[in-house]
């Protein structure tokens, strides 16, 4: 599997990361099981940061594409097809964009929006 990262490419690296990944399980290129780079030695091959690697595969591992198994490494998870095609950011946008919709049908106004969700994203939850 051969990963490449565009760094004047609009789309943020760790995107291009997850999406290069999810690629290569579609294309079977790599299959469950699989092990991957560690996040040092995948940031040091395409001269990225740690961070912007962990938080790729923090975010294939939060939708099983991925897993990590401790000391032993990360690994293709064994339903990475299928959760591949699963968005959960396109999953949020449509689901802010039904509430928004309805707030704004009652009248409510943008600033009032945003106010609301930035004082419950502030929130400490309990």
């Amino acid at each position: 599997m051969q990963i490449v990262i565009d760094i004047d490419d609009a789309v943020p690296m760790f995107n291009q990361l997850i999406n290069r990944i999810k690629e290569a399980v579609m294309k079977n290129e790599i299959a469950p099981g699989d092990p991957l780079p560690s996040i040092r030695q995948l940031a040091n091959d395409l001269e990225i940061n740690n961070k912007t690697v962990a938080k790729a595969y923090r975010l294939l591992e939060r939708d099983s594409v991925i897993q990590t198994k401790g000391y032993r490494g990360t690994f293709i998870h064994k339903d990475a097809k299928a959760n591949c095609s699963v968005d959960l950011n396109a999953w949020v946008n449509e689901k802010l964009e039904q509430t928004i919709g309805s707030f704004r049908a009652k009248g409510v106004t943008d600033s009032e929006i945003r106010i609301a969700f930035n004082h419950l994203m502030n929130r400490k939850s309990s």
